[in-house]
């Protein structure tokens, strides 16, 4: 994009979580917009939301192509995407999705530009952004991986009722209240329990969750020869999605080199300090890009293996931030005309 050109910046399901987070992002990182478009369902076309302390009000889908933004950030779920993304970028504009409709797509690049987004180019119209809980962990375990080669993976989230949605918040906290009238969005009631039980479940037993995790993870960092198995579950907790990973790599680590490498990498912020009771908490994370790693040690167990608790805000790195930074990557790259 020339400098004498606009920047027309739309951001599709921008009522939503995710939406909402996705604008303060952008306003937090300045990222240069001179003309601003919210796009949500025909139930919020005319509401009223701020950006930069202006007021702008929501278009429908069908008017927001018609003003050709530059790049549409899309929060808007898998049928929308699919139906309306590649109209948008019929137009010339950039679509990053947030849902999983094209992630493993093999026409469509699956990106966390910490660790991929040199890979983007001028023909990628429509840009994947990778699942929450694939996020956190890949961005932990790429420079390890560069280091040390990744020969099996076993992790275990603890997600944030926020990774559901408005409608999940609301039912966790009247049941805290002790609302008799609780619509309910999960199977069971989620206050005070734990449910292993993320998105839907498949024919080989995982759910649909864990094989995201277990796809995503072979795609972004391009190596399918690596084993992974996952177990996602949904906790009562607000903040932000943590994980205990089990990593195995083909060579021998020095645990000081672990830590550096860490605390060396781009959107990681060690957190370890067990004399100190310091450790990532999702009480930490909330509000926060980074990616926070701690409880790192060796597996006694196992050779070339190591343990890891990897926590992070679910809406932002997970989701609004990460969307964000493409965003700045193709602008950066001059990829958005």
């Amino acid at each position: 994009m020339r400098e004498t050109e606009k920047m027309k910046l739309a951001v599709v399901g921008v009522t939503g979580l995710v939406g909402q987070e996705i604008v303060k992002v952008l306003e937090e990182r300045n990222v240069r917009i001179d003309q601003f478009i919210p796009v949500a369902s025909e139930r919020s076309v005319g509401t009223e939301v701020s950006f930069n302390n202006t007021g702008y009000k929501v278009v429908g889908l069908e008017s927001a192509i018609s003003m050709a933004p530059d790049i549409a950030i899309f929060s808007a779920g898998g049928s929308v995407s699919l139906e309306y993304a590649p109209a948008f970028a019929k137009k010339g504009c950039v679509v990053i999705d947030n849902s999983s409709a094209w992630r493993m797509n093999p026409d469509h690049k699956l990106i966390v530009p910490e660790i991929n987004g040199s890979i983007l180019g001028p023909d990628d119209k429509i840009i994947a952004n990778p699942n929450c809980s694939t996020i956190q962990m890949v961005l932990a375990l790429a420079p390890l991986h560069n280091a040390f080669r990744l020969k099996r993976i076993v992790v275990s989230t603890y997600q944030s009722v926020t990774g559901t949605g408005k409608a999940a918040v609301d039912q966790l906290f009247a049941e805290r209240s002790g609302s008799e009238t609780v619509d309910r969005v999960y199977p069971y009631a989620i206050d005070m329990n734990v449910l292993p039980h993320i998105d839907v479940f498949m024919n080989n037993g995982y759910t649909k969750e864990e094989m995201k995790m277990i796809n995503e993870t072979h795609k972004i960092l391009h190596d399918d020869s690596i084993a992974i198995t996952a177990t996602a579950v949904r906790l009562p907790v607000m903040g932000g999605h943590s994980e205990s990973v089990n990593a195995e790599f083909h060579d021998e680590f020095d645990l000081k080199r672990i830590y550096d490498i860490l605390s060396e990498a781009e959107g990681i912020t060690v957190l370890d300090n067990p004399g100190e009771n310091q450790y990532p908490m999702p009480l930490h994370a909330k509000g926060k890009d980074d990616v926070f790693v701690g409880r790192i040690r060796r597996d006694d167990s196992h050779p070339n293996t190591l343990n890891m608790w990897i926590v992070a805000d679910n809406l932002r790195k997970g989701a609004a931030t990460n969307a964000v930074q493409i965003a700045e990557t193709l602008i950066s790259k001059g990829l958005v005309r």
